[in-house]
């Protein structure tokens, strides 16, 4: 199979309206970071015993999580402050920063110590569509660079160092340089509503899902669109698992998770989750899916397979 539920982990109960949203997997340590968005916090999870922890609480409206696997570090994106959080491994905060308005989207360049956050905004609010840059070393803000219009999410290419960044309307991915902060580039979406976002290497092409109820593989060097898959629904989290060549889209409704070849970009399978479960994790390292099902506040295993 290839996805195979094999446990459930019952998570703290929502304490408000929210549920759920991003999630990241720091698999050095085998932790799993979920944005509790409901809760204010983090909800972390055993990889290995795979069972809740603990939570990390006081983060207003968390909406994003990443780990950086070269340090360690945990950074959050708190949308009801405007803030984002850095956290020391062992779940220790370290800093706090402010950033613009309503962050989400996370890309982190380990070895300039570079972090992108990509700002929702607020529509009718002038000049707050934009993408922050921070130093994280020295817990600053540099610039907030302006983008055409809501931000989704982002990804961080190694190989030209770019940052690369949905945006919902007008459709197009934004590529974000850091020396000096600013949008190098621009590809138009054929396909409304960019929403979840990650990077094929070896292929260097973005694996964008949209709104429209597509998935577009697209040329990092041209931004051609090279093939489309059509999905069960609305998307939203995107992740390639690189060993197995599959990519795992989450569809909140009716709740599925399409499972892609992403070779040939065609469809494998539709593996059921929960009505609302738009976000998943992904643990390379033990190759398995996480999907958060916001009904019954707990989050679905699945082992990964051909």
């Amino acid at each position: 199979m290839v996805l195979e539920r094999i446990a459930t982990i019952a998570l703290p109960p929502h304490a408000k309206e929210g549920g759920f949203d991003h999630a990241a997997v720091d698999a050095g340590r085998a932790r799993l970071y979920i944005a509790h968005t409901a809760n204010d916090a983090i909800d972390v999870v055993d990889c290995e015993a795979l069972g809740y922890l603990h939570s990390l609480p006081g983060l207003p409206g968390v909406a994003g999580a990443l780990v950086s696997e070269a340090d360690g570090r945990l950074f959050t994106s708190n949308r009801g402050e405007n803030t984002v959080g850095v956290f020391a491994p062992g779940d220790r905060q370290v800093a706090r920063i402010q950033v613009g308005v309503r962050p989400n989207g996370l890309a982190y360049d380990g070895e300039r110590k570079i972090l992108l956050v990509a700002n929702v905004g607020r529509p009718g609010l002038a000049g707050s569509f934009t993408v922050s840059i921070v130093d994280v070393d020295a817990e600053a803000l540099v610039a907030d660079v302006p983008v055409p219009g809501r931000t989704r999410w982002a990804i961080f290419d190694p190989i030209d160092r770019l940052f690369y960044v949905n945006i919902a309307d007008p459709p197009c991915i934004v590529a974000v340089d850091v020396e000096p902060p600013r949008v190098v580039r621009t590809f138009p979406s054929p396909v409304s509503g960019p929403h979840g976002l990650d990077l094929d290497v070896s292929r260097h092409r973005l694996l964008c899902a949209c709104d429209g109820g597509q998935l577009l593989a697209m040329s990092v060097n041209s931004g051609e669109v090279v093939k489309t898959v059509d999905l069960s629904g609305v998307p939203d989290v995107v992740f390639l698992n690189v060993n197995l060549q599959h990519v795992y889209v989450a569809v909140g409704d009716p709740g599925v998770i399409d499972v892609i070849d992403a070779e040939n970009c065609r469809p494998m399978a539709t593996v059921k989750t929960e009505p609302g479960a738009h976000t998943i994790g992904f643990d390379a390292a033990r190759n398995t899916v996480f999907a958060f099902l916001p009904q019954s506040h707990s989050a679905a295993v699945y082992k990964a397979g051909r």
